[in-house]
């Protein structure tokens, strides 16, 4: 992922500098013209005014060239002393753009603070387009969450690698133990036997139990025998394994009846325990007392046993481990979540509704408390750019549309001198 960024900055830069490029190459084209221009003008008022008195008719070409001669040097001066001084001459009030870079910058900031970044302006501009809708849609083409995925794993081991211990600890110590301290353990853990026997999800715990202790009762059978025999000393040790046998055969007899009747009385009695342990963790206040001793001693363990450390190096090893794999869980964790908020969001248009209403207010927000930061921001890089750079990147962009001006104003000065020598000529007759 980091090649690939690095390749399209790149290839972002080429094309900027090919387009500067193509810019300045316009420019000169337009220089050259307009130039070209000025010196035909030159060139035919000296060839009027040397043959004039032979030819008495180029005196209107003479009238029309003079102007335009004239027309086209105001013309070029006023253009070239917006960005450098006319050859070299520091002239007052000229290099216009390079002296009054600080003012310009600071115009320029106001100007959009005040035009651009104003609360009515933004929301007026976002509140016709449902970004929520966009956005949402956008996110539930399964390519467009795996690549947002791929880019949040792949930072993930760089965000690993910049953890220290004592950053978890702080994170720890910041924000996870005070919630844990004012967290009330036995109410939770009675939340959790709620949600756990809602519909019977606890029942096919219990078979996992009974089942595990009818595994237990085969395997330890002899070792019951040697406990019983232990303790009646006056019985014999036949009588003992027929007592302990027959009681075993009995118990697994009753955890196979149990497994098998989904009304039996033994489920009941568990449910009931069960649901009188969770209205004691609820009310009881010695339950609670108990609580929060072992949330408190949980807490001095963690603290006190350099675990962070530990937590750190296993999240680490198992993130890297994940992401290393062909079928990584984290990317598919993230895209799939990704596109499911997608798909459950552009089919929602109330909640697009509440998201837009929510995200422009941000928006208002946001203008309203940074808005000057922006143009400040905006103020302090124009009048941090140097002035030849600001000069040259000025004139390249509207330098061209400039010299336009410098044709056009040869050409307008041309027709005004002409007209008024004809008004001249026709004032003396």
């Amino acid at each position: 992922m980091s090649v690939a960024t690095g390749t399209d900055s790149k290839s972002g830069h080429t094309r900027a500098d090919q387009a500067a490029s193509h810019k300045l190459v316009r420019l000169r084209r337009m220089r050259t013209t307009a130039t070209c221009l000025l010196v035909a003008m030159i060139v035919l008022l000296v060839v009027c005014v040397t043959w004039q008195a032979h030819h008495p008719w180029l005196q209107w070409p003479r009238a029309f060239a003079e102007a335009a001669t004239v027309g086209a040097i105001a013309d070029w001066y006023a253009v070239v002393a917006l960005f450098r001084h006319p050859c070299g001459i520091p002239i007052p009030h000229t290099a216009i753009i390079a002296k009054n870079q600080q003012r310009i910058a600071e115009s320029l900031g106001s100007f959009v603070e005040q035009n651009f970044l104003t609360p009515e302006v933004i929301l007026a501009r976002l509140s016709g387009f449902n970004a929520a809708q966009a956005l949402a849609e956008w996110l539930a083409v399964r390519h467009n969450s795996v690549v947002i995925a791929d880019v949040v794993a792949g930072s993930l081991p760089r965000l690993l690698e910049g953890l220290d211990e004592t950053d978890v600890e702080h994170l720890f110590t910041r924000f996870v133990i005070p919630r844990l301290r004012t967290v009330d353990v036995s109410r939770v853990a009675s939340q959790l036997l709620d949600i756990l026997t809602e519909g019977n999800r606890h029942q096919p715990l219990l078979d996992r139990g009974l089942s595990a202790a009818e595994s237990w009762l085969n395997a330890n059978v002899d070792r019951i025998k040697a406990k019983f025999g232990e303790a009646s000393k006056f019985t014999p040790a036949p009588l003992d394994a027929y007592i302990v046998n027959k009681f075993v055969e009995g118990i697994i007899a009753l955890i196979h009846e149990v497994v098998a009747n989904p009304e039996h009385e033994l489920r009941q009695q568990f449910d009931a325990a069960v649901q009188e342990l969770s209205v004691n963790l609820r009310t009881s206040p010695a339950y609670r007392r108990f609580g929060r001793v072992v949330l408190r001693d949980c807490i001095q363990h963690l603290e006190g046993g350099g675990y962070y450390r530990v937590m750190l190096d296993h999240l680490r090893a198992l993130v890297l481990a994940d992401l290393g794999s062909g079928q990584s869980a984290v990317r598919e964790m993230l895209a799939g979540t990704l596109a499911s908020i997608g798909r459950g969001v552009a089919s929602d248009a109330s909640m697009q509704h509440k998201l837009n209403a929510w995200w422009l207010d941000i928006a208002g927000q946001l203008v309203l408390r940074h808005r000057h930061q922006l143009s400040a921001l905006i103020t302090d890089v124009v009048k941090g750019w140097d002035e030849n750079e600001v000069t040259r990147k000025l004139e390249a962009e509207i330098g061209r549309d400039l010299q336009y001006i410098r044709i056009n104003g040869t050409f307008v000065g041309g027709m005004a001198g002409l007209l008024i020598h004809a008004c001249v000529f026709l004032a003396a007759r």
